[in-house]
């Protein structure tokens, strides 16, 4: 069995603590959850109060049997300074990435509410539907209907324009939140620093080298970030950001003949 070390352990301990405090005490999400950036809620101590807040129990245990798997062996390697300084750069770096995708789908999304507000109509409302919120339609056909047949009705334009509001309003209220941006941070640097050790992963019946089983995986989360399906609550581009920042930073590491570490 793997020994854990300090930080290891220490990470591991806060995680499931604030998860227990999260749904059984005091709710922290509220406050500590990274927020959009549009949103009135957000605050810059959410890119690291973020990490430590997990949606459920499956969340919380994938992610710490990450860190529990992987962390051990870096942390031996780097040192605990040096290794709790990776975890949070890679975190970190896992919400600049992800808000500053979100904050630019987001602007665009309040441009086009604004821009229908200004010029409600059925056929407006069905370009909107298609542009942002892909998924809706069906849902919304019934009114799309009645207001197509009576595109001058008051209420309707009124409707119509509180439902693109409102749309809005979710959208940059949707928090963040997880140590996945850190996780798939490790995970790159396990593949870049033993990307020939041979991992053997639930549901595959062979062995996968790390180099392999990283590179399918980052390309994986970057497509499904691109795909962005609406029924998909996962951060694909906060792990592709972990896994990004990772590898940046190694790159610096190793061009460095001295550090403070």
């Amino acid at each position: 069995m793997l020994a854990i070390t300090p930080t290891v352990r220490n990470l591991l301990i806060l995680n499931i603590a604030f998860y227990m405090i999260d749904k059984l005490v005091l709710s922290l999400s509220n406050g500590f959850a990274l927020m959009p950036l549009l949103s009135p809620s957000f605050m810059p101590y959410q890119f690291v109060t973020y990490m430590f807040l997990h949606a459920d129990v499956g969340h919380l245990f994938s992610n710490m049997f990450g860190l529990f798997m992987f962390g051990p062996l870096l942390e031996r390697m780097w040192g605990s300074q040096k290794f709790l300084f990776f975890y949070f750069f890679t975190g970190i770096g896992a919400g600049l990435l992800f808000s500053g995708i979100g904050y630019f789908e987001n602007v665009q999304l309040r441009n086009a509410v604004e821009l229908y507000i200004q010029s409600p109509s059925p056929d407006a409302l069905a370009d909107f539907f298609s542009r942002h919120a892909k998924g809706l339609y069906d849902a919304n056909l019934s009114f799309l209907n009645k207001f197509e047949g009576d595109p001058t009705n008051i209420t309707y334009i009124k409707e119509s324009a509180d439902f693109v509001t409102n749309w809005l309003n979710r959208e940059i209220n949707i928090p963040m939140v997880g140590a996945s941006g850190a996780i798939f941070g490790i995970l790159m640097a396990f593949g870049l620093l033993f990307p020939n050790t041979e991992l053997f992963m639930l549901f595959i019946p062979f062995p996968i080298k790390a180099k392999y089983f990283v590179t399918f995986y980052g390309l994986f989360e970057l497509y499904s970030g691109i795909k962005n399906a609406q029924s998909d609550n996962v951060a694909h581009f906060a792990h592709v950001g972990g896994m990004l920042f990772a590898y940046i930073l190694l790159r610096y590491w190793r061009t460095k003949k001295t550090n403070f570490y």
